[in-house]
């Protein structure tokens, strides 16, 4: 009798939910593997932590995880969380979404959750395009390439998220991508420990819609281009960092610093409502 073979990290997946749906040389479960490998590593009880996403490709990681969670509107999953935070501050709240659902349509909830310094944090999964949905434009697609709702290249430059949410007030900020799994998962490590707003973006493939589109024949061809294009900088600011498909994509830790989380701010202001702080 053949003998089963677990996976060393089952104790967090909802196996029943498997195979998944994600397409063949998808980063998606790079990114998977990392959260759950800082998990482990952390020791964090599984309890202690609520998986939110939106809507999109990304969006289905907390299907697959034994984590209580919440899969929401597309764009939401931000104010959804941070209310889960709010109701319950014991618990490490955490945000997956592609750059479509976390920078278009839930672009407003990302620089505010980042100026409030709410205590979330949110790894969006860049691959540069609409997947799920069929192709179309996102706000990170590079001028260079196509997709199916600009043919002749997109109409205006992308947005460098890491600098977006940086300026946005966001005190831990870094960008990485599928080509460094290890480094990712040191990465959310941090994120995770951190206090206040955590924000990552992982660079990832995408080769069933925007690998084909740009003439990349296979996954690794795809992997290799975001291996090539990514710079690992040390000791830069957030400012300094490249987003050039051309050139470089700067890969590092921009900003981790200590500031009042939002929670420490509501409980001032608690504490000043119960006449016992400072009533200035």
């Amino acid at each position: 009798m053949q003998e089963a073979v677990l996976h060393p990290l089952e104790q967090y997946l909802r196996s029943d939910r498997l195979p998944h749906t994600w397409c063949p040389g998808c980063g998606i479960g790079t990114v998977m593997q990392a959260f759950l490998r800082a998990v482990d590593e952390l020791k964090i009880d599984s309890k202690k932590i609520a998986a939110i996403s939106g809507i999109g490709c990304s969006g289905r990681i907390p299907l697959y995880l034994k984590f209580d969670g919440a899969h929401v509107l597309h764009g939401r999953a931000i104010p959804v969380a941070l209310g889960i935070k709010l109701a319950r501050p014991d618990l490490k709240v955490v945000v997956f979404g592609g750059d479509g659902d976390i920078v278009s349509i839930g672009g407003n909830h990302l620089i505010h959750a980042a100026r409030r310094n709410a205590d979330i944090t949110v790894i969006m999964i860049n691959n540069f395009i609409y997947g799920l949905t069929g192709g179309q434009v996102a706000p990170t697609t590079p001028k260079e390439v196509f997709t199916y709702t600009s043919p002749y290249n997109p109409d205006s430059k992308p947005f460098n998220v890491v600098q977006l949410v940086a300026a946005s007030g966001a005190t831990y900020v870094a960008r990485w991508s599928t080509a460094y799994p290890v480094l990712l998962k040191e990465s959310i490590k941090k994120a995770l420990l951190h206090r206040g707003f955590s924000f990552i973006e992982v660079i990832s493939q995408c080769p069933e819609i925007f690998g084909r589109l740009n003439e990349f024949k296979t996954p690794y061809d795809l992997l290799k281009k975001i291996k090539d294009v990514g710079r690992i900088r040390k000791d830069i600011g957030p400012f300094e960092a490249k987003y050039d498909w051309n050139s470089e994509i700067t890969l590092g830790e921009f900003v981790n610093r200590d500031e009042p989380t939002y929670l420490d701010q509501l409980n001032q202001i608690r504490e000043k409502a119960k006449g016992q702080g400072d009533k200035k």
